[in-house]
């Protein structure tokens, strides 16, 4: 089986399973104690909080850790609109976040507060000078935006962004889930969130770094743990494991970022040669180095990825137009792109030349075949 399907998460690194087995012996015990095992736990929790801080470019005191990048996103988001309810109640995100931004946009809305979706174009990637103009309108108390689309690998605008958020005296929330441990976090954010089983550390594990002077206040029940940002005990080996794969994929992330780039170009070139009618989508230069979508017309994602799994290949769609939703990619819509038969390749660490050879050879077959039983040649 070619796995390529990183962006929905990337293998352990050989980092993070070396240091979580050193962790499960050596951090077990409850940090927040004050006998020796208690203290130790203390010591490699404070000394991965370092090392993220340190990667991230934050001070260890404004990075707590949750249990998942989707928890980040939303006690960063429903957090800092608590902390500034003075300064009003308006939303501002791009119309591709990550579902976790728009669902607690939704419980925002539902508690009476307001949220502006800013569109973005055919590319995905969000308009600079309107999310600049929505941040600058009376009221914003906060405004979301993604390093990097988890669809279709656009880059988004965020130092431009972060600019015009500096402007209007609104924080900026950067979810950098799709991009930390690849590329450099860029520089302006005020909340930053991030997931450690994307970069190749362990499940369960997320970021959620609040800078100093950034008025927060937690949407939960008090707990002491984290800052008093996130309740339950911590799970001190896996933080251990995720600081360890940030570091580790950091240190590689220029080389293999450029083999990995070459091999999407590939993609990019061969896929529309080789299969009549498909687009393929996202930004072709600002884009994450290791994902790469595109759409078959009349061709459904469902079976398409069935059909791939068989072939050996382990892909994901953002058009699952399925039984349960009956409904395409937010992503996709937004940017006004084909929906139907869509495939999402994102190469994880050491992805083969290979394993792309082989990909290109079976995938014209493959939906030449659902086309015919479609009726369609």
């Amino acid at each position: 089986m070619a796995y390529l399907d990183a962006a929905s998460t990337e293998p352990l690194h050989p980092a993070a399973r070396d240091a979580l087995l050193a962790a499960i012996d050596a951090g077990w015990a409850d940090p927040a104690r004050l006998y020796g095992t208690a203290r130790r736990a203390q010591m490699l929790l404070e000394r991965a909080r370092g090392e993220v801080a340190e990667l991230i470019g934050a001070r260890p005191d404004e990075v707590s850790f949750t249990s998942s990048g989707t928890q980040a996103v939303h006690l960063g988001v429903l957090g800092t609109l608590a902390g500034r309810r003075r300064a009003g109640t308006r939303l501002v995100t791009g119309a591709v976040e990550h579902s976790s931004v728009l669902h607690a946009g939704e419980v925002h809305e539902h508690a009476g507060g307001e949220m502006e979706i800013v569109g973005v174009s055919r590319t995905g990637r969000v308009d600079a000078g309107a999310f600049a103009e929505s941040v600058a309108r009376p009221g914003t108390a906060l405004a979301c935006l993604q390093t990097a689309n988890h669809e279709v690998g656009t880059l988004q605008p965020v130092e431009e962004a972060a600019r015009a958020c500096r402007e209007a005296g609104v924080p900026l929330l950067v979810d950098a889930a799709q991009s930390a441990g690849r590329l450099p976090i860029p520089e302006g954010w005020s909340v930053l969130t991030a997931s450690a089983h994307k970069w190749g550390g362990p499940a369960g594990v997320g970021v959620l770094a609040v800078r100093k002077g950034v008025r927060w206040r937690s949407p939960l029940p008090e707990d002491e743990r984290e800052r008093r940002r996130v309740p339950g005990f911590e799970n001190v080996p896996a933080i251990v494991a995720a600081a360890a794969a940030l570091r580790a994929r950091s240190e590689e992330a220029q080389a293999e970022g450029r083999r990995l780039s070459a091999l999407v170009d590939r993609i990019r070139a061969e896929v529309p040669r080789l299969v009549p009618d498909v687009e393929v989508v996202g930004d072709p230069v600002l884009r994450l180095p290791h994902l790469v979508t595109f759409s078959c017309l009349y061709v459904e994602g469902e079976a398409l990825l069935t059909e791939l799994d068989k072939a050996g290949f382990a892909v994901s769609s953002g058009s699952s137009c399925t039984a349960s939703t009956l409904r395409p990619s937010h992503v996709l819509e937004a940017m006004g792109v084909l929906t139907h038969g869509n495939v999402r390749v994102s190469l994880p660490r050491g992805a083969s030349e290979d394993d792309i050879d082989r990909f290109l050879a079976v995938l014209p077959d493959i939906v030449r075949r659902i086309r015919s039983s479609l009726g369609v040649h």
